[in-house]
């Protein structure tokens, strides 16, 4: 894009008047940046549309977004963009101005189009941990670090192959002369866990990193799993991400199996990690089981029974 960077600068002083900031001038080069598009057009679709759309905001028709509200007065206005600035400044004091420093590489900013690449091909996900963007801000760095890049390596440090997205939290963690590509990491499905081939076959409701299936030996009618799409062993293994849709589709689950079966008045909701706690499959897997009125003859102490002696205290 540098051939065209002299004719953008001219024109943009032209269209200021003659004469404009730097930061006039980069909003002007901004504009022309087509991968910087993509990568917002992308945010944009994947996290606060939804969100704004479910909560009833916003209306969308195909690239067109509406507000939902009639037309507001001048004041309405005023008002909505002070609340809005208002949160704003929130987030920005609670998170600090990492949140922009995202696509900075030891200080030098990264080219919106790799930028947006490099997110794509990590499916937006921190490569070590595996946190997401709802998680916490995703930074794009340096596998080999700079100070020991060299020629003979490639052309440039910020090469596509020597890039990779970390978290905040794991990439202020990383040492600066740690050279480990987060990227080569075991497959995240596991060719003999038969929860890897179930999750396949799946009906539930589509909860982003989650889904459910059948026991295949229910305790009670209604006995569910809860499990991760990506392989992981148990249940420590999940990232907040996996926790919070795994917790969402508990709690609907456990709605529709009351408006399914009126006689449900409980629930068990449970983990076993590890082979000492009953853990069978190596795949994390949370049990939600139905529960109905004399089903046994004194459920008293309910999780507590996994060792049968302890179950009942009094």
């Amino acid at each position: 894009m540098s051939h065209i960077y002299q004719p953008l600068l001219i024109r943009a002083l032209v269209d200021a008047g003659g004469i404009a900031t730097i930061q006039q001038l980069a909003r002007a080069f901004l504009v022309q940046d087509e991968g910087e598009l993509l990568l917002y057009e992308q945010r944009i679709k994947t996290m606060p549309l939804p969100v704004l759309k479910k909560r009833g905001v916003v209306e969308s028709d195909g690239e067109v977004v509406r507000l939902t509200t009639r037309k507001l007065t001048l004041a309405q206005k005023a008002t909505v963009r002070k609340l809005c600035e208002q949160k704003l400044q929130e987030y920005v004091e609670k998170h600090g101005l990492a949140i922009w420093d995202a696509r900075l590489i030891a200080g030098e900013p990264l080219s919106g189009s790799v930028y947006y690449e490099i997110l794509k091909e990590s499916g937006s996900r921190c490569a070590l941990c595996g946190a997401t963007r709802d998680d916490r801000v995703l930074h794009v760095d340096h596998i080999i670090p700079r100070a020991r890049w060299n020629k003979s390596l490639g052309p440039s440090v910020n090469d596509k192959s020597n890039l990779q997205v970390l978290c905040s939290k794991c990439n202020t963690s990383k040492r600066d002369k740690d050279d480990t590509d987060f990227r080569i990491l075991p497959s995240e499905t596991d060719p003999g866990c038969p929860f890897c081939a179930a999750k396949r076959r799946s009906n539930s409701p589509d909860f982003g990193s989650v889904v459910a299936i059948e026991d295949e030996h229910p305790v009670t009618p209604g006995h569910t799993l809860i499990i991760p799409k990506r392989h992981v062993v148990d249940y420590f293994g999940l990232t907040d991400r996996e926790r919070a849709d795994a917790n969402d589709l508990l709690r609907l689950l456990r709605n529709q199996a009351r408006e399914k079966d009126r006689r449900i008045t409980g629930f068990n909701v449970g983990v076993n990690a590890g082979a000492s706690a009953g853990q069978t499959v190596m795949h994390c897997h949370i049990h939600l089981i139905p529960r109905r009125d004399g089903d046994m003859v004194d459920p008293r102490g309910g999780v507590r029974g996994v060792i049968p002696v302890r179950q009942k205290y009094r």
